[in-house]
């Protein structure tokens, strides 16, 4: 194998471009990222993804569709499946007759809710999604908040196992975020470039114990848009220190490991100094990033060339000029996330046991 694909990109409508269709083949384009302004009901989506996989079967098709508000498809047919604190609502409530409570019926409903998620995406022909939220739930973050199942790690890491099992039973990988805690913090990385000032001895014991735990569950991570200056200058996306020597190292983790969507406020700024995503997108990939995202930058402002078309024509030329060497590691991480078997259409998973099973043990 000599080549590697990191890139993922996003498009801008409902259907393919012929810039789209450009941009995808480009063999620096690995992956693509679907928002809720590419979705207009099932058979469209369906379409979109065939249209994908016509084109380049590789291609991993991902989408951020945790549950909660963030759930990029919700209507035709689509289950409402609630945010993750319900499920450590459900682990620390009282058994009662009639009632889902306690912590086997939380980690039998995570299951629950992994597969629904999963077996609706691929039905769909979508082959990855963005989850579990393994952030503790500090009270602190606004931009976390419910998408985090609960403040004790032994209680995350659990449901998340949970959550994870009912994915792969559907054929969907797993993306544990993000990496070492995004929990404790209040800025939000969107906006903001966050600052963790915990010690390293701290974090490793309770943020980010789940990783350690879920080291062989997890097919993938993604790192936080956080700095934490006890441990690196640099945001932890960005960091060899935590990426490599934390993560891979100590750890032990031997998965995909994608960076946060690069047009994040927190994801452009290092030692106090403004990235291009070009130069973004570099230093992820020398810190040990596997995968890198740049989302909603696919439409060119006036005459501009549109940042999707300036990071690809980047990336192309530090390969040329010897700045970026090709990861074959990478790139077989990159491919192993791609579905484990074929799913049955919508029609035929709607009647399946397995799914009117799990549509009962949502919470």
């Amino acid at each position: 194998m000599s080549f590697h694909a990191p890139l993922v990109i996003d498009i801008a409508g409902t259907r393919l471009t012929a810039v789209d269709r450009q941009r995808l083949i480009h063999p620096l384009v690995g992956g693509l990222i679907l928002f809720g302004r590419n979705w207009e009901s099932r058979a469209q989506l369906s379409a979109l993804c065939k249209s994908i996989k016509r084109l380049r079967p590789d291609l991993l098709i991902c989408v951020d569709h945790e549950g909660g508000r963030v759930q990029r498809f919700k209507t035709d047919g689509f289950t409402h499946v609630p945010p993750m604190r319900a499920l450590g609502d459900m682990w620390l409530a009282a058994p009662r007759a009639g009632r889902k409570a306690g912590p086997l019926d939380a980690v039998r409903s995570a299951g629950a809710c992994g597969y629904v998620l999963g077996a609706e995406l691929r039905a769909c022909g979508v082959d990855f999604s963005f989850t579990p939220v393994l952030d503790l739930d500090h009270g602190a973050s606004g931009v976390i908040g419910d998408r985090a199942f609960a403040r004790d790690p032994r209680v995350v890491s659990l449901l998340a196992q949970g959550l994870a099992h009912g994915l792969l039973q559907s054929g969907i990988g797993s993306c544990g975020k993000h990496f070492p805690g995004h929990g404790f913090v209040k800025a939000d990385s969107h906006l903001a470039v966050p600052v963790d000032k915990r010690s390293l001895k701290t974090i490793l014991a309770d943020d980010a114990a789940p990783y350690r735990w879920l080291g062989a569950t997890l097919d993938s991570v993604m790192p936080a848009h956080v700095i934490y200056p006890k441990v690196d200058s640099r945001p932890a996306g960005f960091s060899s220190i935590w990426l490599q020597d934390v993560l891979r190292g100590q750890l032990g983790f031997e998965g995909a490991v994608f960076s946060d969507d690069l047009s994040m406020a927190g994801a452009r700024v290092m030692n106090g100094q403004a990235l291009s995503y070009t130069e973004a997108a570099l230093a992820a990939l020398a810190a040990g990033c596997d995968m890198v995202l740049l989302c909603n930058q696919s439409l060119a402002q006036a005459d501009d060339t549109a940042p999707i078309d300036e990071l690809i024509a980047g990336l192309t030329q530090a390969q040329v000029q010897g700045a970026w060497r090709m990861d074959e590691r990478s790139e077989e991480r990159r491919l192993a996330l791609l579905p484990r078997f074929a799913s049955p259409d919508w029609d035929r998973l709607m009647v399946s046991p397995a799914y009117m099973q799990a549509l009962d043990w949502l919470p």
